[in-house]
């Protein structure tokens, strides 16, 4: 009898998150897009987290592909990201990717910075 291990997925891309990605792309006209989410020191809590778009894949990025849109994270940034949700978010304060992150021990008010 064999056992399967599944890999936990490191990285989770919402819906709303590959949805928006996907119509950033079309409006764009470049496939080669993709969103890159990272980490830098700073912020109010010690880490903010950032999101642009990129053409280029670096060869120690690590790549989370659903339905043909890519996310990519750089192996600093991959470390605080394992097991968090990458979303997109509409509400009154405006429309943003957001990050759910399970790892971080506090984040402030406006949830683009945490501590860990």
């Amino acid at each position: 009898m064999s056992v399967v291990q599944q890999m936990a997925t490191p990285l989770f891309f919402s819906d709303n998150a590959v949805a928006k990605v996907r119509e950033l792309i079309e409006e764009e006209e470049n496939p080669g897009l993709k969103l890159r989410v990272f980490v830098t020191g700073g912020g109010c809590s010690g880490f903010q987290y950032g999101f642009s778009f990129d053409e280029n894949q670096e060869d120690d990025d690590t790549v989370i592909e659903r339905d043909g849109v890519k996310l990519l994270v750089d192996s600093m940034s991959y470390q605080y990201l394992v097991g968090a949700t990458i979303d997109y978010q509409e509400g009154l304060q405006g429309s943003q990717f957001v990050v759910q992150n399970p790892n971080a021990s506090s984040t402030c008010g406006c949830g683009s910075s945490f501590s860990i």
